[in-house]
């Protein structure tokens, strides 16, 4: 299976040297909030703009930085109410998807 940074490199190698290195060696290291906050916040805009494919790898990135099945549930229910029911909907179906994957 092809991981989503392979994909990146494939087809734009200049998207996967910036995401690398300004995004998740820049962006995410920084000293002024948490993995675990960054992700809360990550998950919640993406929920929020109907990402997807990006939401389903954060959601997982939240659970290994220390984001709860339930914090993740919470964010999803928070968000809905700002962003609208179809979003949370759909973000329930992928949560559970990875939380199965998973094996919690």
């Amino acid at each position: 299976m092809t991981s989503p940074r392979d994909t990146m490199r494939a087809v734009s190698p200049k998207l996967a040297d910036m995401t690398a290195d300004m995004l998740f060696g820049d962006i995410w290291e920084r000293p002024e909030l948490s993995k675990r906050d960054r992700s809360l916040i990550t998950v919640a805009n993406l929920v929020a703009l109907y990402r997807t494919d990006q939401l389903r790898g954060h959601i997982g990135r939240a659970l290994d930085n220390g984001v709860t099945k339930s914090e993740i549930s919470e964010v999803i229910l928070h968000t809905t109410f700002y962003a609208g029911w179809p979003v949370g909907a759909n973000a329930v179906r992928i949560a559970k998807e990875v939380f199965e994957e998973r094996g919690i």
